[in-house]
């Protein structure tokens, strides 16, 4: 009993320090940040610096001393003389030796297209500074989701397009239904080899509990106004006409998709793809879903050398029982896959 007590206490104490550590990292992070706003903050991050950090790292420890002094002398002469053009274009209030910018976004989509309200706030940030010489590369991934959620990101994209801004949407794992809905409107889809895209359908499902309900002797009424306010439920009797009604408002949602997919991307053959099937990267490059196999890093890494890369990201501002919660719940996924990781056997695709 005693080893208990003592345990307990310990235990007391361990988790006393651990909530004291966590509500310090919430308050310093909920404070004053560049770009804040009342819902959040934009940060955007250098990605020449990254870049050139890696290969500064690389050098340091391949080049011999004096071609790595050779090296950074011949930088500091290029810098100083970009410097020097920038300062003779600024005083003759022209922008033509400027180079370049590449504004980078992410979407991770879930089956709300949650992501969307972030993708939101970066556009608009985005479009207050970029041009028609610069270009917004954004990196996608989602299966899909619900209609109304991504036509709603997709029409985030159209923003872009409005203002004569290139875009290029890049896919690395997989674009499919709602996610290739949004790539479609960019001007250049670029993939990885095995990403998944299209599958340009709609599908609905629900379970249906009446035999359950009638078996236990349990009444279930629905009261509508309008004859198709409900055409099918998952607690009453569903009808032919409302299972052909469902049907057909389902039709008619696929006949939307595969319009504007038509609109935005006229190269592609619509009755051949709008079958709900997907096709890997090569497969979609011989169909035209794409333009160009490639991955992400690639195309970006494609473009520093003539070209300032910008990652911008629009983080939500959170509450301190929300961070808090969102710490908890890491620390028990994070041990909960190692565990899962030790006890399940190794698979492999």
């Amino acid at each position: 009993m005693e080893f208990l007590s003592d345990y307990g206490l310990f235990l007391a104490k361990a988790m006393t320090v651990l909530v004291v550590f966590v509500i310090v990292l919430a308050l310093i992070a909920n404070s004053k940040q560049k770009g804040s706003s009342d819902k959040g903050y934009i940060s955007v991050t250098s990605l020449n610096e990254k870049f050139e950090s890696y290969t500064d790292t690389i050098k340091s420890a391949v080049l011999e001393s004096h071609v790595l002094k050779l090296e950074h002398k011949l930088k500091k002469k290029r810098d100083k003389q970009q410097r020097r053009q920038e300062k003779q274009a600024e005083k003759s209030g022209t922008d033509g030796v400027r180079r370049k910018r590449v504004f980078v976004l992410n979407f991770d989509g879930d089956i709300k297209a949650s992501a969307g309200n972030n993708l939101r706030e970066e556009i608009t940030a985005v479009l207050g500074l970029a041009q028609a010489e610069d270009e917004v590369v954004v990196k996608l991934e989602s299966g899909g989701g619900m209609v109304h959620s991504y036509g709603l990101a997709a029409s985030q994209l159209t923003r872009i397009k409005e203002r004569n801004i290139p875009l290029t949407v890049c896919v690395d794992k997989v674009a499919a239904s709602g996610g290739y809905m949004m790539a479609c409107v960019a001007d250049k889809i670029i993939a990885a080899p095995f990403a998944v895209l299209g599958s340009i359908g709609v599908v609905a499902q629900l379970p249906n509990f009446h035999r359950l309900l009638k078996k236990n002797d349990i009444d279930y009424e629905l009261f509508t106004a309008g004859e198709y306010k409900r055409t099918v439920t998952m607690f009453g009797e569903n009808t032919d006409k409302g299972r052909e009604k469902f049907r057909d408002d389902i039709e008619k949602t696929h006949v939307l998709f595969k319009d504007f997919v038509s609109e935005h991307r006229p190269v592609v053959d619509i009755d051949k793809v709008a079958t709900g099937e997907v096709w890997y990267g090569r497969k979609a490059l011989e169909i035209q879903l794409i333009d160009d196999i490639k991955t992400s890093d690639g195309y970006l890494l494609d473009q520093y050398p003539d070209a300032d890369i910008y990652a911008v990201e629009f983080t939500q501002k959170k509450s301190l029982p929300e961070k808090l919660g969102l710490a908890a719940e890491t620390a028990v996924d994070g041990i909960a896959t190692r565990w899962i990781e030790k006890a399940s056997p190794k698979r492999w695709f």
